[in-house]
């Protein structure tokens, strides 16, 4: 099963839309209430919103195909494009989804493999993100990881208000 790791540009705009909202939908929509979770996603992934963070030339977006067929995308965030910490020693893995179809392949593994790459490449201490706490897989995927709890921040959907831990992983060599 090839992967492959596509930087996203402003020409996939549309498609990173419609994949946003998907796989979003398909991860959080069952366990929220439909209007905020409406709002939000009106927000968050609307053409113009996506523009402006594809025009950000702090933020990656890499699109993840498998034998050549889309299976999910990451977005990677340095300096001022990070949400919480700007560190210039830090990157933020802010968004890290994969299709339906594609899930339990070891797919995900691999994006965030693929992501923490791409942090050292780019010569950052560690790299950080954020993750619901009711998130209960997704923690424990990153804490399999080696990455480790550190904060908290507030996290809206529509009205309301989630919990994200912040979690990290040390990438200098110990």
């Amino acid at each position: 099963m090839p992967l492959e790791l596509i930087p996203c540009t402003p020409k996939e705009l549309s498609l990173l839309v419609e994949l946003g909202q998907q796989t979003f939908i398909d991860a959080f929509a069952a366990v929220n209430d439909p209007k905020d979770f409406k709002t939000y996603l009106e927000e968050a992934f609307s053409e113009k919103r996506i523009q402006e963070e594809l025009n950000n030339p702090d933020s990656y977006f890499y699109l993840v195909y498998v034998d050549g067929k889309l299976a999910g995308y990451f977005k990677v965030n340095y300096l001022n494009a990070q949400t919480d910490i700007k560190s210039k020693e830090g990157a933020e893995l802010e968004r890290i989804y994969i299709i339906q179809a594609f899930q339990n392949q070891n797919i995900g593994q691999w994006m965030l493999e693929e992501a923490i790459k791409l942090a050292r490449r780019a010569g950052k201490d560690f790299i950080w993100l954020g993750v619901w706490e009711e998130n209960t897989g997704a923690i424990r995927f990153y804490e399999r990881n080696g990455f480790i709890k550190f904060g908290r921040h507030p996290y809206y959907i529509g009205t309301d208000k989630q919990m994200d831990w912040l979690m990290k992983l040390d990438l200098l060599p110990s």
